[in-house]
């Protein structure tokens, strides 16, 4: 790669790293910019997820307070984020970059159509069982919806955050700055799973990956630190307006 694609990454690595922090999608910004420097979607897919581990563990240790009082939640999830992030991974592998090209842009609306209807659909589960509006799942619970989240990040790194937090936002019932500190954790535990996965596929390209992956960590800790300050609609707004944006794109090309 030449030094201005190298400089393009990086930077978007650092836009992308601060928006996973802030919202969730900020891999919808450095999935399309490697692959329109011309690496191929798989080998695109897999560089974003090795490169922005330091993001995802920069934006956790930044929130880290959040976190306090959910550590059985970790213990929970982390060990189910652990075995999804492998599955998603064995499931890219066997997959021809063909499929998946044609796969993208519906991975990515579909992950936006969540995020935007997560509200409706907390809803429709609270009447579909008899609970108060107040009330919330068992923590335990949150293991079914979270596995499919984690195979579907080892799959697709582009928009695991927003599949995240979406699905922690239906399945538990608690504030969106604490349980986007959750999803921190939880996106950078599939994202580690992963990419000890790939570290031997021969699908890296490591020259982006290093650039981006410090990019991504100074990216990921300034934007864990604004994450308390945003009001949670503009979170979800950002994260609904970057990925709907990306899919068009992709639909067209």
């Amino acid at each position: 790669m030449s030094s201005l694609q190298l400089l393009i990454v990086g930077l978007a690595a650092i836009a992308g790293g601060a928006v996973n922090a802030l919202a969730g999608g900020g891999t919808l910004i450095t999935f399309p910019i490697l692959t329109a420097v011309g690496i191929p979607f798989i080998s695109a897919n897999i560089t974003n997820t090795v490169a922005l581990c330091p993001g995802y563990l920069g934006a956790t240790f930044a929130q880290l307070r959040d976190l306090r009082g959910q550590s059985l939640r970790l213990w929970l999830l982390l060990p189910t984020s652990i075995i999804g992030g492998i599955s998603g991974g064995i499931l890219l592998l066997y997959t021809s970059d063909r499929v998946f090209t044609r796969t993208v842009p519906y991975l990515i609306l579909m992950a936006v159509l969540l995020m935007a209807l997560q509200d409706r659909i907390r809803a429709f589960l609270m009447r579909s069982t008899g609970k108060a509006e107040t009330a919330s799942f068992h923590d335990a619970w949150s293991i079914l919806p979270v596995l499919p989240a984690a195979v579907y990040g080892g799959y697709f790194g582009a928009g695991v955050s927003i599949i995240i937090i979406a699905v922690l936002c239906v399945a538990i019932k608690d504030s969106i700055i604490r349980l986007n500190a959750l999803k921190q954790a939880l996106a950078f535990t599939i994202n580690v799973a992963a990419s000890i996965f790939f570290l031997f596929s021969g699908h890296i390209v490591w020259s982006a990956a290093l650039v981006m992956a410090v990019g991504a960590l100074i990216g990921g800790a300034l934007g864990g630190r604004l994450a308390g300050r945003i009001k949670p609609q503009t979170l979800r707004t950002i994260v609904i307006v970057i990925g709907t944006a990306v899919a068009l794109y992709y639909f067209i090309r």
